[in-house]
Protein backbone atom coordinates (compact mmCIF):
# COMPACT_ATOMS: atom_id res chain seq x y z
CA UNK A 1 0.00 0.00 0.00
CA UNK A 2 1.54 3.36 -1.03
CA UNK A 3 1.24 6.69 0.86
CA UNK A 4 -1.56 9.12 -0.09
CA UNK A 5 1.94 11.69 -1.55
CA UNK A 6 0.00 14.65 -2.76
CA UNK A 7 -1.37 14.95 0.73
CA UNK A 8 1.27 14.17 2.62
CA UNK A 9 2.87 16.74 0.60
CA UNK A 10 0.38 19.51 1.11
CA UNK A 11 0.43 18.78 4.73
CA UNK A 12 4.00 19.47 4.79
CA UNK A 13 3.68 22.80 3.24
CA UNK A 14 1.20 23.67 6.18
CA UNK A 15 3.50 22.68 8.75
CA UNK A 16 6.77 24.60 7.07
CA UNK A 17 4.78 27.86 7.69
CA UNK A 18 7.53 29.18 9.45
CA UNK A 19 7.30 32.56 9.67
CA UNK A 20 4.14 32.84 11.22
CA UNK A 21 4.75 29.61 13.68
CA UNK A 22 7.80 31.78 14.96
CA UNK A 23 6.01 34.65 15.47
CA UNK A 24 3.67 32.74 17.57
CA UNK A 25 5.88 30.85 19.17
CA UNK A 26 7.89 34.05 20.05
CA UNK A 27 4.85 35.82 21.21
CA UNK A 28 3.95 33.09 23.65
CA UNK A 29 7.33 32.75 25.04
CA UNK A 30 8.20 29.61 23.67
CA UNK A 31 11.45 29.00 22.36
CA UNK A 32 12.18 29.99 17.92
CA UNK A 33 13.79 26.31 17.97
CA UNK A 34 10.43 24.92 18.92
CA UNK A 35 7.78 26.55 17.04
CA UNK A 36 4.61 24.87 16.94
CA UNK A 37 3.44 23.16 13.24
CA UNK A 38 0.37 25.29 12.32
CA UNK A 39 -2.65 23.55 12.23
CA UNK A 40 -3.24 21.32 9.25
CA UNK A 41 -5.57 18.53 8.17
CA UNK A 42 -5.59 15.21 9.34
CA UNK A 43 -3.35 12.55 7.03
CA UNK A 44 -2.18 9.22 7.24
CA UNK A 45 0.45 7.36 6.20
CA UNK A 46 0.76 3.27 4.91
CA UNK A 47 -0.75 0.38 7.67
CA UNK A 48 -3.08 3.36 9.42
CA UNK A 49 0.59 5.17 10.95
CA UNK A 50 -0.37 8.76 11.79
CA UNK A 51 1.25 11.41 9.07
CA UNK A 52 3.99 13.89 11.31
CA UNK A 53 4.36 17.31 10.46
CA UNK A 54 7.34 19.22 11.51
CA UNK A 55 7.70 20.84 14.90
CA UNK A 56 10.95 22.41 15.20
CA UNK A 57 14.31 21.56 16.62
CA UNK A 58 14.83 20.71 20.03
CA UNK A 59 18.38 21.58 20.50
CA UNK A 60 19.46 25.20 19.57
CA UNK A 61 22.81 23.84 18.27
CA UNK A 62 24.59 27.16 17.44
CA UNK A 63 25.08 27.07 21.30
CA UNK A 64 26.05 24.15 22.18
CA UNK A 65 29.28 23.36 23.70
CA UNK A 66 30.25 19.85 22.55
CA UNK A 67 29.49 20.53 18.65
CA UNK A 68 32.82 19.19 17.22
CA UNK A 69 31.62 18.79 13.21
CA UNK A 70 28.94 20.84 13.10
CA UNK A 71 26.70 17.71 12.45
CA UNK A 72 24.42 15.83 14.42
CA UNK A 73 22.79 12.38 13.66
CA UNK A 74 21.05 9.44 15.38
CA UNK A 75 18.48 10.91 18.21
CA UNK A 76 17.17 8.41 20.52
CA UNK A 77 14.37 9.70 23.22
CA UNK A 78 14.12 7.70 26.41
CA UNK A 79 11.40 8.53 29.42
CA UNK A 80 12.73 8.51 33.22
CA UNK A 81 10.52 9.74 34.77
CA UNK A 82 8.66 5.84 35.60
CA UNK A 83 12.20 4.03 35.42
CA UNK A 84 14.47 6.61 38.36
CA UNK A 85 14.40 8.66 40.54
CA UNK A 86 16.90 11.90 40.27
CA UNK A 87 16.83 12.23 36.40
CA UNK A 88 17.88 15.45 35.16
CA UNK A 89 14.60 15.77 33.26
CA UNK A 90 11.56 13.54 32.01
CA UNK A 91 13.09 12.67 29.01
CA UNK A 92 16.48 11.98 28.01
CA UNK A 93 17.47 12.48 24.00
CA UNK A 94 20.47 10.80 22.99
CA UNK A 95 22.28 11.99 19.67
CA UNK A 96 26.22 12.28 18.13
CA UNK A 97 27.76 13.64 15.56
CA UNK A 98 29.09 11.36 12.83
CA UNK A 99 32.14 12.69 11.13
CA UNK A 100 35.59 12.10 13.34
CA UNK A 101 36.11 12.07 16.07
CA UNK A 102 32.19 11.58 17.09
CA UNK A 103 30.92 11.46 20.35
CA UNK A 104 28.36 10.11 22.44
CA UNK A 105 26.02 13.06 23.63
CA UNK A 106 23.13 13.62 26.24
CA UNK A 107 20.26 16.46 26.92
CA UNK A 108 17.47 16.39 28.68
CA UNK A 109 14.17 17.60 28.89
CA UNK A 110 10.39 17.48 30.41
CA UNK A 111 8.44 17.12 27.18
CA UNK A 112 9.21 15.66 23.91
CA UNK A 113 8.06 19.06 21.95
CA UNK A 114 11.18 20.54 23.76
CA UNK A 115 13.53 22.05 24.94
CA UNK A 116 16.14 20.15 25.58
CA UNK A 117 19.42 21.51 27.73
CA UNK A 118 22.91 19.89 26.68
CA UNK A 119 24.60 18.12 29.40
CA UNK A 120 27.63 20.12 30.20
CA UNK A 121 29.79 16.73 30.24
CA UNK A 122 29.09 15.93 26.73
CA UNK A 123 30.35 13.95 25.51
CA UNK A 124 29.65 11.04 27.88
CA UNK A 125 30.93 8.36 25.48
CA UNK A 126 34.20 9.13 23.29
CA UNK A 127 36.12 7.98 21.13
CA UNK A 128 38.58 6.13 23.54
CA UNK A 129 37.86 4.18 26.44
CA UNK A 130 41.22 2.73 27.98
CA UNK A 131 41.89 0.06 27.87
CA UNK A 132 38.78 -1.05 26.09
CA UNK A 133 39.07 0.42 22.41
CA UNK A 134 40.85 3.70 20.52
CA UNK A 135 38.92 4.24 17.37
CA UNK A 136 38.39 7.61 15.08
CA UNK A 137 34.77 7.91 16.05
CA UNK A 138 31.88 6.91 17.99
CA UNK A 139 28.07 7.39 16.69
CA UNK A 140 24.70 6.13 16.60
CA UNK A 141 23.80 5.68 20.07
CA UNK A 142 20.30 3.66 20.87
CA UNK A 143 19.70 3.37 24.63
CA UNK A 144 17.52 0.57 25.96
CA UNK A 145 15.73 0.25 28.97
CA UNK A 146 16.56 -3.18 30.34
CA UNK A 147 14.05 -3.94 32.83
CA UNK A 148 14.93 -6.94 34.47
CA UNK A 149 18.60 -5.16 35.64
CA UNK A 150 16.90 -2.01 35.81
CA UNK A 151 19.65 -0.54 33.56
CA UNK A 152 20.16 1.41 30.46
CA UNK A 153 22.12 0.00 27.76
CA UNK A 154 23.66 1.59 25.38
CA UNK A 155 24.38 0.64 21.78
CA UNK A 156 26.51 2.36 19.81
CA UNK A 157 29.12 2.01 16.54
CA UNK A 158 32.88 2.92 16.40
CA UNK A 159 34.59 2.01 13.62
CA UNK A 160 31.54 1.29 11.42
CA UNK A 161 32.36 -2.16 11.47
CA UNK A 162 31.65 -2.93 15.21
CA UNK A 163 28.15 -1.81 17.36
CA UNK A 164 29.51 -1.90 21.51
CA UNK A 165 27.17 -2.30 24.43
CA UNK A 166 28.16 0.19 27.38
CA UNK A 167 25.76 -0.01 30.48
CA UNK A 168 24.32 2.41 33.13
CA UNK A 169 22.19 2.92 36.62
CA UNK A 170 21.73 6.29 35.82
CA UNK A 171 21.82 6.80 32.24
CA UNK A 172 24.41 9.12 32.21
CA UNK A 173 27.74 7.55 33.35
CA UNK A 174 28.05 4.10 32.07
CA UNK A 175 30.56 1.16 32.09
CA UNK A 176 31.87 -0.72 29.10
CA UNK A 177 30.47 -3.73 28.25
CA UNK A 178 32.41 -5.04 25.46
CA UNK A 179 31.71 -5.66 21.37
CA UNK A 180 27.78 -6.90 20.82
CA UNK A 181 28.13 -6.88 16.87
CA UNK A 182 30.66 -6.97 14.35
CA UNK A 183 31.75 -7.73 10.79
CA UNK A 184 32.98 -11.01 11.45
CA UNK A 185 29.79 -12.48 13.02
CA UNK A 186 28.20 -12.14 9.61
CA UNK A 187 29.29 -13.14 6.51
CA UNK A 188 29.39 -11.30 3.45
CA UNK A 189 29.23 -7.96 5.24
CA UNK A 190 31.30 -5.32 5.60
CA UNK A 191 29.93 -2.44 7.71
CA UNK A 192 27.74 -3.20 10.73
CA UNK A 193 26.38 0.07 12.93
CA UNK A 194 23.12 2.20 12.98
CA UNK A 195 21.87 -0.31 15.34
CA UNK A 196 18.56 -0.55 17.42
CA UNK A 197 17.58 -2.87 20.16
CA UNK A 198 13.94 -3.55 21.13
CA UNK A 199 11.57 -5.73 23.58
CA UNK A 200 10.60 -7.75 21.29
CA UNK A 201 9.91 -11.86 22.01
CA UNK A 202 10.38 -14.53 19.25
CA UNK A 203 9.54 -17.53 21.45
CA UNK A 204 10.50 -20.10 18.95
CA UNK A 205 14.24 -18.38 18.81
CA UNK A 206 14.20 -18.00 22.49
CA UNK A 207 14.86 -14.54 22.23
CA UNK A 208 13.34 -11.51 24.62
CA UNK A 209 15.04 -8.89 22.00
CA UNK A 210 15.98 -8.00 19.07
CA UNK A 211 18.43 -5.71 17.15
CA UNK A 212 18.03 -4.18 13.37
CA UNK A 213 20.88 -2.85 12.17
CA UNK A 214 22.41 -1.41 8.71
CA UNK A 215 24.88 -4.03 6.74
CA UNK A 216 26.75 -3.19 3.55
CA UNK A 217 26.30 -6.57 2.15
CA UNK A 218 27.26 -6.56 -1.76
CA UNK A 219 27.85 -3.00 -1.89
CA UNK A 220 24.72 -2.02 -1.29
CA UNK A 221 23.72 -1.33 2.63
CA UNK A 222 20.56 -3.87 3.37
CA UNK A 223 19.07 -3.89 6.85
CA UNK A 224 19.94 -7.09 9.07
CA UNK A 225 18.93 -8.01 11.93
CA UNK A 226 19.57 -10.59 15.31
CA UNK A 227 18.32 -11.77 18.73
CA UNK A 228 19.06 -12.42 21.84
CA UNK A 229 17.51 -14.23 25.48
CA UNK A 230 19.26 -10.64 27.42
CA UNK A 231 20.33 -8.42 25.15
CA UNK A 232 24.08 -9.03 26.24
CA UNK A 233 24.84 -11.72 23.98
CA UNK A 234 23.50 -12.28 20.40
CA UNK A 235 22.57 -14.62 17.59
CA UNK A 236 22.58 -12.82 13.96
CA UNK A 237 20.48 -14.03 10.62
CA UNK A 238 22.82 -14.85 7.58
CA UNK A 239 20.24 -12.89 5.29
CA UNK A 240 19.10 -9.02 4.95
CA UNK A 241 15.79 -8.57 6.61
CA UNK A 242 15.03 -5.84 4.40
CA UNK A 243 16.70 -4.31 0.64
CA UNK A 244 16.57 -1.51 -1.24
CA UNK A 245 15.57 -3.24 -4.39
CA UNK A 246 11.58 -3.55 -2.57
CA UNK A 247 11.21 0.26 -2.42
CA UNK A 248 13.06 0.79 -5.80
CA UNK A 249 15.75 2.63 -4.62
CA UNK A 250 19.85 1.01 -3.89
CA UNK A 251 20.94 1.72 -0.12
CA UNK A 252 18.57 1.71 3.53
CA UNK A 253 19.91 2.59 6.96
CA UNK A 254 18.66 3.26 10.59
CA UNK A 255 15.92 0.96 10.84
CA UNK A 256 13.60 1.91 13.92
CA UNK A 257 10.47 -1.03 15.05
CA UNK A 258 7.19 0.04 15.45
CA UNK A 259 4.53 -2.45 16.03
CA UNK A 260 0.64 -1.54 15.07
CA UNK A 261 -2.34 -3.65 14.11
CA UNK A 262 -1.11 -6.73 15.60
CA UNK A 263 2.14 -7.34 13.63
CA UNK A 264 5.60 -6.07 13.24
CA UNK A 265 7.45 -2.64 11.13
CA UNK A 266 10.29 -1.92 10.34
CA UNK A 267 10.92 2.16 9.84
CA UNK A 268 13.69 3.00 7.60
CA UNK A 269 16.01 6.00 5.46
CA UNK A 270 16.50 5.22 2.58
CA UNK A 271 18.61 6.93 -0.38
CA UNK A 272 16.27 9.05 -1.57
CA UNK A 273 15.50 11.59 1.39
CA UNK A 274 12.67 9.39 2.39
CA UNK A 275 11.18 7.00 4.73
CA UNK A 276 9.97 3.85 3.96
CA UNK A 277 7.91 1.21 5.62
CA UNK A 278 7.72 -2.45 5.43
CA UNK A 279 6.03 -5.48 7.51
CA UNK A 280 8.50 -7.80 8.76
CA UNK A 281 5.82 -9.50 11.10
CA UNK A 282 6.10 -10.64 14.81
CA UNK A 283 8.41 -13.53 14.22
CA UNK A 284 10.70 -11.96 11.58
CA UNK A 285 9.77 -13.73 8.48
CA UNK A 286 7.94 -11.24 6.09
CA UNK A 287 9.23 -8.30 3.68
CA UNK A 288 6.06 -6.40 2.59
CA UNK A 289 7.19 -3.42 1.20
CA UNK A 290 4.62 -0.78 1.93
CA UNK A 291 5.97 2.13 0.60
CA UNK A 292 6.65 5.97 1.80
CA UNK A 293 6.33 6.43 5.79
CA UNK A 294 7.54 9.95 4.92
CA UNK A 295 8.54 12.55 2.69
CA UNK A 296 11.58 15.08 4.10
CA UNK A 297 10.75 18.88 3.90
CA UNK A 298 11.97 20.30 0.69
CA UNK A 299 13.15 23.40 2.41
CA UNK A 300 15.24 23.63 6.24
CA UNK A 301 15.95 22.24 8.20
CA UNK A 302 15.12 18.53 5.96
CA UNK A 303 16.35 19.74 2.81
CA UNK A 304 14.88 16.79 1.37
CA UNK A 305 16.74 13.90 3.35
CA UNK A 306 15.01 12.95 7.18
CA UNK A 307 16.69 9.80 8.65
CA UNK A 308 17.30 7.78 11.71
CA UNK A 309 13.82 7.80 12.96
CA UNK A 310 12.92 7.47 16.09
CA UNK A 311 9.75 7.87 18.04
CA UNK A 312 7.95 8.53 21.58
CA UNK A 313 4.67 9.62 23.12
CA UNK A 314 4.33 12.22 25.71
CA UNK A 315 1.37 12.98 27.63
CA UNK A 316 -0.78 10.64 24.90
CA UNK A 317 1.02 12.70 21.81
CA UNK A 318 3.37 11.06 19.27
CA UNK A 319 6.56 12.38 18.37
CA UNK A 320 9.00 11.28 15.89
CA UNK A 321 12.77 12.70 16.87
CA UNK A 322 14.68 12.66 13.19
CA UNK A 323 18.39 13.70 11.58
CA UNK A 324 17.51 16.10 9.23
CA UNK A 325 19.63 17.61 6.16
CA UNK A 326 22.34 16.73 4.01
CA UNK A 327 24.76 14.28 5.27
CA UNK A 328 27.87 17.03 7.14
CA UNK A 329 24.83 19.04 7.98
CA UNK A 330 22.37 17.34 9.66
CA UNK A 331 20.51 18.47 12.61
CA UNK A 332 18.28 16.91 15.18
CA UNK A 333 14.59 18.02 14.40
CA UNK A 334 11.28 16.70 15.95
CA UNK A 335 7.45 16.06 14.20
CA UNK A 336 4.42 15.62 15.46
CA UNK A 337 1.59 12.86 14.36
CA UNK A 338 -1.39 15.09 13.47
CA UNK A 339 -4.06 12.31 14.44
Amino acid sequence: MSEPVLDRRTLLRTALATGIATGIAASAGIPATIAAASPAAAATGPAGFPAYAYLGQPLDTASLRYNPTGELIFPCVRGTYDRMTGALGRYYLYYAPHDAPGGICLAYGDSLAGPFTEYPGNPIIGRTWSPHYSVSHVSSPHVLWHAASRRWFMYFHGENTTTRLAISADGVHFTYHGTVLDTTMVPGISEASYARVFDHAIPALGARYVMVYMGNHGGKRKIFWGWSADALSWRFHPDPLVSPAGDGITDLSSPHLLRRNDTTYLVYHGNSGKMYLTEVGDAFDREVHLGVFHIPLSGAPDRGRSAAPAFGTDRGVEYMFYEAGPRGSTVIAVARATV
